[in-house]
């Protein structure tokens, strides 16, 4: 059984607390009607130690995209089955397995019975509900289109995860298969080059520059980890100093990048990286487009719209573009023009977006573009990880054929001065 604490209205304006134990907010709330409460904001008591009431569970959770498609989902069919909000919300939190969201939901369930709207409660969890979906709810709550608009927001997230997902499936190999180099080359250059180091002091001959450059990279890496292995009590802390200059380096670069100049200085330079630039550039349009379509068809006005493309485009470069236009539309210009003005858009999405803007229906043409531009990036990653998976076995192949060239080219050397 769960404890809830309900907030009472008394007839002279002031305010009563009750506790019930119920299985549910649903059950909860029946107890308060059989007892002739109709109208109480109740919310769920969670245990806590030190008299916090602190859901830990809740804190550490976190919100993923595809867990606000689902519910966009499932609120958008309820709500068309006529279903009261209510009753959506107490269904939806209920079953709602994503302890951050079951909190968000029950707050918003309780804001809802107070009588605010549910634009004005999802604004309270900008943590979950970005402006994005704040203002596509407000605009269906206005139109009276609500269950229209969630399927839409459904639909735009559902096409956002699989935007990231391809992505993130694109650089999964190369990661994975980068990081394995990484090792290999560690573990045999600082463990099993050092093996063959006594060899060749053995030897007296003169080391080729290529071996002698690898085992100075091999005493480089090992460091101080192994000083009694070294027979000279040879000790380098370089390795230390160069993790830590990575790691500085590492915290100085994310530091630098959350600034608005070093944001927009990295945008612009990933935007030039051959392959990857394109790549950024047509999910950047192809995310525009279809947020800004989405705004539009559910009502949003098109300032309002373009101000929430801004908010919500990953790159600033976009983001600055799209900014800027606003003023030029606000003075009167056309929406193709001012963007393309910029040349951060393909010729192709502006003149798409102008035939929308003549036809009156920028709305369908914007969908349009961005059915094409994920369709292109949909491509573009499978022509990079086709390309790429080639790349790494030789990135692999080298690395490993480097050390080993290092520890036979001394005997070749010393074998030709035998014969």
């Amino acid at each position: 059984m769960a404890k809830f604490k309900a907030t009472i209205a008394n007839p002279d304006g002031t305010a009563r607390r009750e506790f019930v134990e119920a299985e549910s907010i649903n059950g909860a709330r029946n107890i308060l009607i059989s007892q002739g409460i109709s109208q109480a904001q109740i919310r769920e008591l969670k245990e806590s130690k030190g008299g916090l009431d602190i859901d830990i569970n809740a804190l550490m959770a976190s919100v993923t995209v595809k867990d606000m498609s689902v519910f966009s989902r499932q609120f958008a069919a309820m709500f068309n089955a006529g279903i009261a909000m209510v009753k959506c919300l107490d269904i939806l939190s209920d079953q709602c397995e994503n302890p951050k969201l079951k909190k968000a939901l029950l707050q918003i369930n309780a804001d809802v019975q107070e009588g605010s709207d549910l634009s004005s409660s999802l604004r309270k969890h900008t943590d979950i509900f970005d402006n994005l979906y704040c203002a596509m709810v407000e605009a269906g709550e206005v139109g009276g289109v609500l269950d229209e608009v969630l399927n839409r927001l459904a639909t735009l997230l559902e096409n956002r995860a699989r935007l990231q997902n391809q992505i993130k499936s694109a650089m999964s190999y190369p990661t994975t298969v980068g990081s394995l180099a990484v090792i290999i080359f560690l573990g045999m250059t600082i463990f099993l080059l050092p093996t063959f180091t006594g060899i060749f002091d053995d030897l007296g001959a003169e080391l080729p520059a290529f071996t002698q450059a690898m085992i100075n990279i091999s005493e480089f890496l090992r460091g101080p980890t192994f000083p009694a292995d070294d027979e000279k009590g040879r000790r380098s802390f370089g390795v230390v100093f160069l993790v830590a200059g990575l790691v500085v380096a590492k915290i100085a670069y994310g530091m630098w990048y959350k600034t608005p100049a070093g944001k927009l200085t990295m945008d612009k330079v990933y935007l030039k990286v051959p392959i990857f630039g394109d790549l950024i550039q047509k999910t950047s349009v192809a995310s525009f487009c279809r947020i800004f379509g989405t705004l539009t068809r559910s009502g949003v006005p098109i300032i309002s719209a373009l101000e929430i493309c801004k908010d919500t485009a990953s790159n600033q470069v976009v983001s600055d573009a799209v900014g800027a236009s606003i003023v030029e539309i606000q003075g009167g210009g056309n929406i193709s023009a001012a963007i393309g003005r910029f040349g951060v858009f393909p010729p192709m999405a502006i003149q798409m977006m102008a035939i929308g803007e003549e036809t009156g229906e920028i709305d369908k043409m914007l969908m349009k573009v961005a059915d094409f531009y994920e369709d292109e990036v949909e491509q573009a990653v499978k022509g990079l990880t086709s390309m790429l998976e080639p790349l790494m076995i030789v990135v692999i192949g080298g690395m490993v054929g480097s050390i080993l060239l290092s520890m036979y080219l001394p005997m070749f050397a010393v074998m030709d001065a035998i014969g």
